[in-house]
């Protein structure tokens, strides 16, 4: 299986409570049956997330650079820790409700041979941060990032971007984006009334 690092975006949301745990910790249940060994990307103050257990990575590329400094961490972590690996998923940490099948579906869209890199997409929208990653773009990635390149689709298209369309799943007798994220209070307080036990 792929090892899969979570991003810290958007502060730390993915500590905020959710049904009784950090918003992380229903991340990582939803993605652990999927990959291999999971590894946080973070930078700052790491032992806000020793409670997890996982090994975390830094940027390699200074200055705060955007998600794919965070891709180009998960990529050299799987390269030398999990060297049989040959993709990495990324999921963002504020995404409670990931497919099941995430992987599995982003690895499936890979097959065709259309592009490098699977991004997932839902109701038509692209989710840039939540794809599969091929390790041995690490190189290729850490150039684009010392030469400037910030937006994730601006590299990801120049090595064949392939949307994987998921469809709305239920949760609670409602139609949820599985890709759904607490962008709000309100987005928040949703979540809450979706994940209640």
């Amino acid at each position: 299986m792929a090892p899969a690092f979570a991003g810290m975006t958007g502060g730390d949301k993915g500590l905020l409570d959710l049904a009784g745990k950090p918003m992380l910790a229903h991340v990582i249940e939803r993605l652990r049956p999927q990959v291999g060994p999971i590894v946080l990307s973070a930078n700052g103050d790491l032992g806000r997330f020793a409670p997890f257990g996982l090994p975390i990575v830094p940027d390699t590329i200074e200055g705060s650079v955007g998600p794919l400094a965070g891709v180009l961490a998960g990529l050299r972590w799987s390269a030398a820790n999990a060297p049989q690996a040959r993709f990495v998923a990324s999921v963002s940490t504020d995404a409670p409700f990931l497919p099941e099948n995430l992987v599995e579906c982003l690895l499936a869209g890979l097959a065709d041979g259309a592009g490098s890199i699977a991004l997932a997409s839902s109701a038509g929208e692209l989710h840039p941060v939540i794809g599969l990653w091929p390790v041995a773009l690490a190189d290729d990635l850490e150039a684009a990032l010392r030469g400037g390149v910030r937006k994730v689709l601006a590299f990801t298209d120049q090595h064949g971007t392939v949307a994987v369309e998921f469809p709305l799943q239920e949760v609670r007798g409602r139609a949820v984006d599985p890709f759904f994220n607490a962008n709000t209070p309100e987005e928040l307080d949703e979540a809450r009334v979706l994940l209640q036990i």
